[in-house]
């Protein structure tokens, strides 16, 4: 598996992890002009789309022909400036994305489902700031679909990291079964940079007992994405640069902050 996706050309839709990649999660990007859409059907999947920038009108039909429109939905610049708005899409449905602005950029991400519940919008008072960590690792985490809403697998929001700061941090991993502390999830990243020509690091890596580990530091620009199987993977921003990324988990549970820091880093907390 290639875990560190370089960026794209822009395109109308470009699939980025292609179901199957992963055990769970799929993702790709749709940047559409004013009036452009971009519609799919997600059958055996749920879906959660992100709302980069710019405006969007999105239909979802479910499987009883019943629809449901989310107009004018979004509405900022870029991630840099404000909370994420986002779409949840169950499994069984066919929805649209209409461009209502000059520029549309959204996140499109999947996971296995077995079930159908209703599309909801996911903003305003949805969507939810925690102000994680201190000194140079504090960052703003937004969470938008969480466990208030009804959905099998996904879990998603964003993460915005000040320049020179680290996130993720202390290190933490979701790879291993062991209730109540740590589910199993693997988990996506996709990276916007500000300024555009700035750069991140992310270092993944293993416990010392996993018999398949691992340890990469891959540099991350703007419109990367690293797939995160398994494994702690810290976050740090170059200096003069802020780094943004959405992430979305899924996997055998749905429960966010199901975790485990690593030993050796955790006292950071106690400071």
């Amino acid at each position: 598996m290639e875990r560190h996706i370089k960026a794209k050309a822009n395109g109308k839709y470009q699939q980025i992890v292609a179901p199957g990649t992963m055990k769970f999660l799929g993702f790709g990007r749709a940047q559409l002009k004013n009036g452009e859409t971009h519609s799919g059907k997600t059958g055996g999947r749920e879906y959660v789309l992100d709302i980069f920038s710019g405006t969007a009108s999105v239909t979802v039909e479910d499987a009883q022909g019943q629809k449901q429109v989310f107009q004018n939905a979004g509405g900022r610049t870029d991630v840099f400036s404000g909370p994420p708005v986002m779409v949840y899409v169950p499994a069984q449905s066919s929805f649209e994305i209409k461009a209502e602005s000059d520029a549309l950029d959204v996140g499109i991400f999947s996971a296995p489902s077995g079930s159908s519940t209703k599309a909801r919008l996911l903003q305003g008072p949805d969507v939810t700031l925690n102000n994680a960590g201190r000194d140079n690792w504090q960052r703003k985490v937004y969470s938008a679909l969480d466990q208030n809403t009804q959905a099998e697998r996904l879990l998603a929001g964003e993460t915005l990291n000040p320049s020179g700061n680290w996130s993720s941090y202390p290190p933490h991993k979701h790879d291993r079964k062991n209730p109540p502390n740590e589910a199993v999830l693997e988990e996506v990243y996709f990276f916007r940079v500000k300024p555009s020509q700035g750069y991140g690091f992310i270092y993944t890596y293993t416990a010392p007992d996993d018999p398949d580990g691992f340890s990469t530091v891959f540099v991350v620009r703007d419109g990367d994405t690293v797939l995160l199987p398994k494994g702690y993977h810290p976050v740090v921003a170059a200096p003069g640069y802020e780094l943004h990324y959405t992430w979305v988990l899924a996997g055998e549970e749905r429960r966010y902050g199901a975790w485990s820091d690593d030993p050796e880093h955790a006292w950071v907390k106690q400071q």
